[in-house]
């Protein structure tokens, strides 16, 4: 079998943005050489970020409907070295680039499903166009997908969609994206409850999310979850959302803080802070905020849609609830609260499989099968 060495990643998502996407990537790229040899990347240019040696930003315009983000033009750098394989991140401009270029050259094309298109058409079109521009964006998903010679997908449920709902005639892995388990690991969390003035341990339950602030993260639910009760709700982040859900929260009888954006380094001090951490996000292809929480020894309360029901093993890494059951939100709250000794514990055990070492073994094996 040969022996895959460099990789080029292509992606319409990249720094300075920070998302899935972004953080896969760059995580995979840094870790690539523990293994094997380079792994370079190519994405747009935005201000705000200078390239290292590997990547290769290329000219870029504000996306449509997204002005935060940049579509890349679909050009190949003059100085980017032919790989044994290419991987494509995203189905758009860059990531079609990368398709022809693995063409071109005729090395293998791999994708990665981060982000189920279609179903996020109902933030993008009035009520009655929403199913025409679902089956839009399914249709373009097959095409796209089915012109790759191989499919990662972050868990069963964003498989079994690509295949099932997407109809995509494709050849597909499931392989976690991973994280830095080096960095996220149980802290002291004593510093980061007196900065924000959380409650201490054991004083009353502290559960949180951190992430964006996006309606479809569906973060009112948890306001509403302990709304009238002893919990304190800590939000890490921000986003579109974020001035409603606070209108939201001063509506109810409700002990929610707004952290706002936190610093990288915050994070596993943020994690170990809570007794749980609350995800009723029910868009998600992997949800890694869920796995960091684990990997910090921080069970998790989420919701029992998308992949959720994969990342999050019930009574081991935490509970699941169905979505718009506050009483079933409570009760798997509570339960998180009373078990999480022993659910810490759990959590604790499973950060190797959690690894982004782990996954990239996995990864480079497909590769390997590849060439």
């Amino acid at each position: 079998m040969s022996r895959t060495e460099t990789v080029a990643a292509f992606t319409d998502l990249y720094l300075p943005t920070v998302n899935g996407v972004t953080y896969t990537v760059r995580l995979w790229r840094e870790h690539w050489p523990n293994c094997r040899t380079e792994m370079s990347v190519v994405y747009p240019e935005m201000d705000g970020y200078d390239p290292c040696d590997g990547e290769h930003p290329i000219r870029s315009v504000r996306a449509p409907m997204y002005p935060q983000y940049r579509l890349g033009l679909p050009t190949i750098p003059d100085d980017l070295e032919v790989p044994d394989l290419v991987h494509v991140h995203t189905p758009f401009t860059v990531g079609i680039a990368g398709l022809r270029f693995a063409r071109r050259h005729d090395v293998p094309a791999v994708a990665s499903y981060h982000t189920l298109l279609g179903d996020r058409a109902n933030q993008h079109a009035p009520r009655g166009f929403v199913g025409g521009l679902r089956a839009t964006c399914r249709a373009y998903e097959r095409s796209f997908f089915e012109r790759v010679d191989h499919v990662v997908a972050p868990t069963s449920f964003a498989r079994d969609h690509l295949i099932e709902h997407v109809d995509a005639d494709a050849s597909v892995t499931v392989v976690s994206n991973g994280i830095d388990t080096e960095f996220f690991r149980p802290v002291d969390a004593t510093a980061f409850r007196r900065l924000y003035d959380l409650p201490e341990s054991g004083e009353r339950p502290v559960v949180g999310y951190t992430g964006r602030h996006g309606h479809e993260k569906n973060l009112e639910e948890a306001i509403d979850a302990v709304a009238g009760t002893e919990v304190t709700l800590v939000l890490g982040g921000d986003g579109p959302a974020r001035d409603d859900l606070e209108a939201h929260a001063a509506d109810v009888d409700a002990d929610v803080r707004f952290l706002g954006f936190l610093e990288r380094e915050d994070l596993p001090a943020f994690y170990s802070a809570l007794d749980a951490f609350v995800f009723p996000s029910p868009v998600e292809t992997q949800g890694l905020v869920a796995l960091e929480a684990t990997a910090c020894g921080t069970p998790v309360v989420a919701v029992d849609e998308g992949a959720l029901t994969d990342s999050v093993i019930e009574g081991e890494t935490g509970y699941r609830y169905e979505r718009g059951n506050l009483t079933d939100f409570r009760y798997a709250l509570w339960r998180v609260v009373e078990e999480r000794d022993r659910l810490s514990d759990l959590c604790r055990r499973r950060r190797s499989m959690l690894s982004v070492e782990h996954s990239l073994e996995q990864l480079a094996g497909i590769y390997d099968r590849l060439l």
